[in-house]
């Protein structure tokens, strides 16, 4: 099978560097070839092959941006129902097997080879690198790095490269985390947002000073800290006052095998031109201008194992062109603003759970909870909102109508002890905590 290779110049930092301020249009220039290698390399996977074949086209034939738009995209069901015949590389190539979440779906088997491996550790060093990480710094991993997840791989081998240290803790345990902190003194943390927050409560009560531990940066994954605006939402904010640390946000998929972070000018994520191509489309699958909300589509590039053509994320955000504070010219991705599968229509009214967990993190007594969505006869959705709340001087008519005040809409509020609702969404997410329940007729994932 024919490899896409990348040449070492574009695993190198000072190439990359040099690339972040060039002109816009060379840039384009440059990518258009690495969409051509891309497409390419697709064609050696089953899938790809067989469609390039029903449009009678090659990777040839890719000479332009509009040329590479001309493709239909790829849709996560299609990735989902038969997984293997994405693969364009054959088993021996393989160095290793990572499995998405299956937050949204069946988990994906997402096979790396050494070069995409390499890939994977220079974005992340490239990440690490805009948030102000350098050589010497400490990071300590609170992210799984075991049962076939990539995120933690991905962190340890970009802070490796980048020439810093990896602290590898996982996930959880607040005390043995604090431990580390104390003995080793990382410089920065990146971890889920809800749990570096608790782990700055746990600390706290426990008689440590988060504040004064050393932790100057937080890099957060699997949750949003920031609203469309890149202002923070109450959750970024507390966790930002907790540890008196920066606030980094990041957005990525293992299918993907990109994450996309903030700079310290936290103004979208950066995307790295020479690892992908990031398009905004409609409901129609027609490329939105840039500024306009709509459905993140991605094409990864320099990809072997899993190439993916124009894959339709689910996730709605809008893309930001003009030059980043930080100095670098290169496009960005802003804050994931909700899921399509999950868009519901309440009372005439278009609404995302995100929106929803997003106003209820301004109310403090609140502190975990999630949707349930069923059908209703009018063709519209009845939406149940249950909370997890301990304190006892709240009630589901003040959290109904505050939500009223932030959403235009009033949907049907439940109150339960908090430990009761951390404990279903733990049960039913699996990897990551389930905050939405779809019980409609449609059964949408």
């Amino acid at each position: 099978m024919t490899r896409c290779s990348l040449t070492q110049s574009r695993y190198s930092l000072k190439t990359a560097l040099e690339w972040r301020t060039a002109d816009p249009e060379k840039i384009e220039n440059f990518q258009a070839g690495l969409l051509r290698s891309q497409v390419q390399q697709a064609g050696q996977a089953p899938y790809y092959r067989q469609l390039l074949r029903e449009l009678g086209c090659s990777s040839e034939d890719i000479i332009t941006l509009e040329d590479f738009r001309s493709l239909p995209f790829t849709s996560r069901s299609a990735l989902e129902t038969d997984t293997a015949a994405f693969q364009a590389v054959e088993a021996a190539s393989i160095a290793d097997l990572s499995l998405t979440s299956g937050t949204t779906g069946n988990p994906i088997v997402v096979p790396y080879t050494r070069n995409d491996l390499e890939r994977l550790a220079f974005n992340e060093l490239m990440a690490f690198w805009g948030t102000g990480v350098r050589p010497g710094d400490r990071y300590l991993i609170c992210v799984t790095l075991d049962r076939c997840f990539v995120a933690g791989l991905a962190y340890f081998s970009g802070l490796v490269q980048l020439g810093a240290t990896a602290i590898r803790s996982g996930p959880g345990q607040s005390a043995r985390q604090w431990e580390l902190i104390r003995r080793l003194k990382p410089d920065g943390i990146v971890g889920v947002p809800t749990f570096l927050l608790k782990l700055a409560q746990w600390g706290k009560a426990q008689g440590y000073s988060p504040r004064s531990s050393g932790v100057q940066s937080l890099v957060t994954i699997g949750e949003p800290v920031r609203g469309p605006d890149h202002s923070l939402i109450p959750l970024g904010k507390d966790l930002e006052d907790a540890w008196g640390a920066y606030v980094y946000s990041s957005y990525a998929a293992t299918e993907l095998e990109t994450c996309f972070c903030e700079c310290h000018a936290s103004c979208g994520g950066h995307i790295h031109p020479e690892l992908a191509l990031v398009e905004i489309v409609d409901e129609d699958g027609n490329v939105l201008p840039t500024g306009k909300a709509g459905e993140v589509v991605v094409t990864p590039l320099g990809v072997e194992g899993l190439p993916l053509i124009r894959f339709r994320t689910g996730d709605m955000a809008r893309l930001h062109t003009d030059p980043c504070p930080c100095g670098w010219r290169t496009t960005r991705l802003g804050p994931i603003e909700g899921r399509l599968a999950q868009r519901l229509k309440f009372h005439g009214t278009t609404i995302y759970p995100e929106m929803i967990f997003r106003a209820l993190r301004g109310i403090r007594h609140v502190e975990e909870a999630y949707v349930e969505v069923r059908s209703s006869y009018d063709l519209s959705d009845e939406i149940r909102v249950v909370a997890g709340t301990d304190a006892s001087d709240i009630d589901a008519d003040m959290v109904a109508e505050f939500l009223q005040a932030r959403l235009r809409v009033r949907p049907e509020v439940i109150l339960r002890p908090r430990q009761e609702v951390l404990s279903t969404m733990e049960k039913a997410g699996g990897r990551k905590l389930k905050r939405f329940f779809d019980f409609r007729d449609n059964n949408r994932p």
